[in-house]
């Protein structure tokens, strides 16, 4: 009898076992058609979030570097500042950041170059000097922005005027526009972020008349090196 018990209850673990693979079988044929349906979506929606944040990055970045822009002629004859832009790349004097050069001034590029896919948008440096800065060579390139997104400049002076160019002027801009377009997508809308550039003046014009030590200082930097003019919170 006792026999007959254990064949019997080794048929139902037998059945019980079957049903349940087959239960298994079912929950996860379920699971991977669900999983196939909203896997897609989640994977556009990470990389969308993904290129937003790389965006926000190039600009935060781009910004900051022009807005930290100096007063610089090219050489103490020279009437107008070391500042070129275009709608495609601009190019500036600002304090060093690289390590191991100490707090000397720095020739920055940031432009875009290549076509297609192979498009890219650049940060390039030069250490600065005074002379004519069309020729140097730049170096440390650092990618910033990659295709599809393309990134354009737009320039405004003290009357907030926005024009595509900056070139051998006098002062710097005001301020400079920054906009980034999705060359795939033409219904993204385009993120643009102006940067305002803290220098205004060379440092001999914050000086007080009356301060014959502060014309000695500007006289014996030559003309080429200007900061920004003191600006009082209230």
């Amino acid at each position: 009898m006792m026999t007959r018990a254990n064949h019997s209850q080794s048929g139902f673990t037998l059945i019980e076992a079957l049903a349940a693979m087959a239960l298994m079988g079912l929950l996860v044929s379920g699971l991977a058609v669900i999983t196939a349906q909203w896997l897609p979506n989640w994977n556009r929606g990470l990389h969308r979030i993904q290129r937003s944040e790389s965006v926000s990055v190039a600009l935060d970045r781009i910004s900051a570097d022009i807005a930290a822009s100096e007063f610089i002629r090219s050489d103490a004859q020279s009437r107008s500042v070391v500042f070129d832009g275009s709608e495609a790349s601009v190019t500036f004097v600002r304090i060093s950041l690289a390590p191991k050069t100490g707090r000397g001034l720095e020739l920055v590029r940031i432009a875009e170059a290549g076509d297609g896919d192979g498009a890219v948008v650049s940060r390039k440096r030069a250490a600065f000097a005074p002379g004519n800065a069309s020729g140097r060579e730049f170096g440390d390139p650092v990618v910033l922005l990659q295709a599809p997104y393309h990134v354009s400049f737009a320039f405004a002076g003290a009357d907030r005027n926005w024009t595509a160019s900056w070139h051998d002027a006098g002062r710097l801009p005001a301020a400079v526009r920054v906009t980034v377009r999705n060359a795939v997508d033409a219904s993204a809308p385009p993120i643009s972020r102006i940067a305002v550039i803290h220098v205004s003046a060379p440092a001999d014009s914050a000086c007080n008349p009356a301060d014959r030590t502060c014309d000695r200082q500007a006289l014996s930097a030559g003309g080429t090196v200007g900061r920004a003019a003191v600006r009082s919170e209230q």
